[in-house]
């Protein structure tokens, strides 16, 4: 029988001289033995110390998630009788030598958090269980932890099944409201519980404790320095920030080409499209070939050179899981690479590869290299990443290139994306990477990957929850998310678009999802493109469009968005304790947040328009409903829609047409406004809306490269940094920063002040300046009245 070790007993015979315990100052902390457990401290930085506790020698096993490692710090070691005291110029962390717990302390003494007196174990074998438990302040919210459905934003008094499966997506990382955070390092299936004043990681597997604290003051400080440990997001291509048309799935490449034909005769905006499974044929031992063995598509490359002929871009479907008669599946098992678990499809000779396998890795990579990078597919969506498990005993017992699947099996998804990403970016330099994945892990934002919340019911329940869901996972420090407009599965809805009340849903959910990292349609059991709604003139068309063009417009700000998320590890999808950590009313709000850092997006969660008459369900839109709106407090609010200022700190009743859905631009906001096209950079050289919003000093970086390729990464892009000064009442345009192939030297900016009733909304502004900007600094007087 193995044998459990905890503190509390191993440490229970500890003499009152524990002070005379062993400690080693080492080069990047401290090394000290308590009874017989043995606890190191590494500095990684001021704000971060990793936390190592074992029975036996400390492990060396290197992390799945981590990829920094300890730099030099200044930091200072003290003894005194009952303590040990690690201290930087941001945290002090004392080691309890009776009991071996660590408690976490501003410098000044503030109480950050404490590990529980003889709460922590480690069982002694690698695949045996290991648990740490905290005490936090009783004022402080939780966040993180991935993405999960319980619409919980905070999850004070909650506890999560950290194990990854379609829907669930396990992150183990807090975010507190505080601003402090622990990335509990096990890929382990993990049980987080949060009750009764006690937060504890209990994981199934791992040779020792292995966790990360940082001090970060806010939760911006924090996911940087999660990812300065785990790695920052890369650009994604340009184009990926446009209109996505998906559904499960088109039959055939004459099916698909006619889609894009469609939008583009009705001038509707769209970037990219998308093949879902059985390209590959319908007969589940071909499944997942990575080859176009359907008939109905009989020239995959001649349909992808149309697809890029009419300005679009396409993203395939690609599984972690291969039929018996495909090449990749016996050339894997050949090399002894697949697992022997039940997977789906659930016919015994489709089995998922061991993607820790770097050998592996290289194997799946030819196969997608050979038959679809080669013919110019664009982007991969990479499904069932979890991967799809019948029975997790049978999966647990499963040995991976690193050990066993039960220790790892929560990181298959990093590893799996990791392959990908790191192929790609060695065979074609000019060709971002986009990945599109059903789960994720700590560190996926590295691998270029974009998570979409999986296969979730059509209702407004389910669409409701997504908002927290995709907040948490954004809190830790996974930055692009997504869903399927409207749900994927209809199963409430079975006439679909021919049903107003999936019709009201849709249309909801397609407003939220334009603020939303990656805008994209998607689902099964009925279409889901614009012109299935309806015509022009008709209200769920009408809707659509306009919010299409409304993303367009916005491209300026959400590319340079996302140049902060990967140049400074900035989050586009913004919880609003990120940005209002003093106002409490904000702590548990999970159906609100800001779009970048300066529109807050109140998504209609809620059914107003829709009522069943004599068993038919049909619209009625004679009475404007209104929904409740919490403004933060600390600034003012403009109406993006009216111009209308409201104070902060309050909650107002707002009219909610279907036309609409309520957005506040926080007083101060500098948004940069694209042109009306049909695609990204058709209009390249187009006139950018400059949009101010008075009230505030105000500040904005509008960023710009090449679109599709890294070299960014060696500084060839351009800034041009936005000043807004509202004491004065003017906007200064300074020098633009860098150069890129292809900058156009002279930029057309109209400049617009947003009054009440003026400059708002989705047209173009009809009040305005225009100055012809060449590079150099420029200040322009405005007038807001």
């Amino acid at each position: 029988m193995l044998k459990k070790f905890t503190l509390l007993t191993l440490l229970a015979a500890v003499s009152a001289n524990a002070w005379c315990q062993t400690f080693t100052k080492t080069t990047y902390g401290v090394s000290v033995k308590t009874g017989t457990i043995n606890t190191e401290l590494q500095v990684f930085n001021p704000s971060v110390i990793r936390v190592i506790k074992s029975p036996g020698l400390i492990p060396g096993n290197p992390s799945l998630s981590v990829i920094a490692h300890p730099a030099k710090t200044t930091f200072t070691v003290k003894q005194d009788p009952d303590q040990l005291t690690l201290s930087t110029i941001k945290i002090t962390a004392t080691i309890n030598l009776k009991s071996g717990a660590i408690s976490y302390y501003t410098p000044p003494g503030k109480l950050l958090m404490a590990e529980q007196h003889g709460a922590a174990s480690v069982e002694q074998g690698a695949d045996m269980g290991v648990k740490q438990s905290f005490t936090l302040p009783a004022h402080v919210a939780i966040y993180g932890l991935g993405q999960h459905q319980e619409g919980v934003m905070n999850y004070r008094e909650h506890t999560v099944e950290l194990k990854q499966r379609n829907t669930e997506i396990a992150v183990p990382f807090i975010l507190t409201s505080d601003g402090n955070g622990v990335l509990w390092d096990n890929a382990s299936a993990t049980q987080f519980s949060d009750t009764n004043g006690t937060t504890t990681f209990e994981s199934a597997a791992g040779p020792a404790i292995d966790y990360y604290f940082i001090a970060g003051a806010n939760a911006n400080n924090v996911i940087a320095e999660l990812q300065f440990l785990t790695g920052k997001a890369p650009m994604f291509p340009k184009w990926v920030f446009g209109f996505w048309q998906s559904r499960e799935r088109y039959t055939g490449q004459t099916e698909l080409l006619d889609v894009i034909k469609k939008y583009r005769g009705l001038k509707v905006p769209l970037d990219g499209i998308v093949q879902d499974w059985q390209y590959w044929g319908k007969d589940y031992d071909t499944w997942s070939s990575t080859e176009f063995g359907n008939p109905s598509f009989p020239s995959p490359d001649k349909m992808i050179d149309s697809v890029h002929q009419m300005h679009a871009h396409i993203m395939i479907s690609v599984w972690p899981n291969f039929g018996k008669n495909t090449a990749i599946y016996k050339e894997l098992n050949n090399n002894g690479l697949l697992f022997n678990f039940k997977t789906w499809p659930t016919t015994p000779e489709v089995k998922v590869y061991d993607a820790f396998n770097p050998k592996a890795r290289d194997i799946y990579w030819k196969y997608l290299n050979k038959n679809l990078l080669s013919i110019g597919i664009d982007g991969w969506w990479l499904d069932a990443t979890e991967p799809e498990q019948g029975n997790t005993q049978q999966s647990d017992s499963a040995k991976t290139y690193i050990g066993s699947f039960k220790a790892v099996r929560d990181a298959f998804p990093l590893v799996t994306t990791q392959g990908v990403y790191e192929h790609q970016r060695k065979t074609d330099s000019q060709k971002r990477v986009f990945i599109l994945t059903r789960s994720a892990f700590t560190g996926q934002q590295r691998n270029a990957t974009a998570t979409w919340s999986g296969d979730i019911q059509s209702s407004w329940q389910v669409f409701r929850k997504q908002i927290s869901g995709g907040l948490n996972l954004v809190l830790s420090g996974i930055p692009y998310w997504n869903t399927d407009i409207g749900g994927f599965y209809t199963a409430r809805y079975p006439q679909g678009i021919h049903d107003d009340a999936f019709k009201e849903l849709y249309t909801r959910w397609f407003q939220f999802a334009v603020f939303t990292p990656i805008f994209r349609s998607h689902g099964t059991g009925t279409p889901r493109e614009i012109y299935q709604f309806g015509k022009k003139g008709y209200w769920a068309y009408d809707t659509q469009e306009k919010f299409i063009h409304l993303r367009y417009r916005l491209l300026p700000y959400i590319y340079s968005e996302a140049w902060q998320v990967t140049a400074h590890s900035s989050a586009m999808m913004r919880a609003l304790v990120m940005d209002f950590p003093q106002d409490r009313a904000v702590l548990n709000i999970d159906n609100e947040y800001l779009f970048g850092k300066s529109i807050l997006v109140a998504p209609v969660t809620d059914s107003l328009y829709t009522q069943t008459v004599n068993g038919q369900t049909q619209t009625n839109f004679s009475q404007i409903k209104n929904k409740n709106v919490y403004l933060p407090e600390g600034t003012t609010w403009i109406d993006f829609w009216s111009g209308k200022r409201y104070n902060g700190g309050q909650s107002i009743s707002y009219n909610t047409p279907i036309s609409k859905i309520p957005l506040f631009i926080k007083a101060g906001s500098i948004i940069p406004l694209g042109p009306i096209q049909q695609y990204v950079d058709e209009l390249k050289a187009a006139t950018v809306e400059i949009r101010i919003y008075p009230g505030a000093n105000g500040r904005f970086t509008l960023y710009d490269d090449e679109g599709d390729n890294y070299n960014y990464e060696r500084g060839q892009y351009s800034t041009i940094d936005f000043t807004w000064n509202n004491a004065r009442k003017t906007l200064t345009i300074h020098n633009r920063k860098g150069a890129y192939p292809g900058l156009l030297k002279a930029r057309t900016f109209k400049i617009a002040i947003v009054k009440e009733g003026v400059n708002t909304g989705v047209s173009l502004s009809s009040t305005y300046k225009t100055i012809r900007y060449y590079g150099k600094a420029i200040t322009i007087p405005l007038h807001t009245k």
